[in-house]
């Protein structure tokens, strides 16, 4: 049974490699990522999620992984700001303030399909104008949901999170786990 990971980031190749798991080849689907009209964060995200595991070209015994993260305050949807502009928008209006972190996972084997999703709480402290500043010279915001991510430098922000850091950071370990053992995949494989 071959792995597929439906998504390109780093981090959730590193997060997978924490549970003993190598994607066999890494495809990140091509999909519209609008939000649709009045859509609310959870299900936008597993939507997402699930889009993305079917745009995924596989053979039918090919197991595909694909998540989704978005950032939510309240109703509205942080997802991937387009420049530096709208990222210190959203660090602006995060500053100071609770958000939650949504992650859904999707995985297809041939036309089945489990999902499962992960929400998370983040208490962001209030930011000076020098500390946004200087994250956006660093050019971490960039492809964030929310435009910051917790496991780098914007982990100095976040002084209490309730829920998954993993899920946080892109990719709920428990939640991915239970979904790869669920679709048969040999998770936890006795050493030889």
């Amino acid at each position: 049974m071959r792995l597929i990971l439906g998504s390109g980031s780093p981090r959730r190749r590193e997060l997978l490699a924490q549970i003993g798991v190598a994607a066999d080849a890494i495809c990140p689907p091509d999909i519209d990522e609008t939000p649709l009209k009045g859509e609310l964060p959870r299900p936008y995200c597993q939507r997402m999620a699930r889009e993305k595991a079917l745009a995924v070209v596989a053979e039918p015994g090919d197991l595909v992984l694909s998540a989704d993260t978005t950032v939510a305050l309240g109703r509205r949807i942080y997802g991937k700001p387009a420049d530096a502009g709208e990222a210190a928008a959203f660090l602006y209006a995060l500053s100071g303030r609770r958000h939650r972190v949504v992650t859904a996972v999707a995985v297809r084997l041939g036309d089945r399909l489990w999902q499962r999703d992960s929400v998370s709480i983040v208490q962001m402290k209030r930011l000076a104008d020098t500390e946004v500043n200087a994250y956006l010279a660093g050019g971490d915001w960039r492809g964030k949901a929310g435009g910051y991510s917790i496991q780098g430098t914007a982990g100095a922000f976040i002084p209490w999170i309730s829920g998954s850091y993993t899920g946080i950071v892109g990719l709920p370990l428990a939640e991915t786990a239970g979904l790869l053992m669920a679709a048969g995949y040999p998770l936890y494989r006795a050493a030889a």
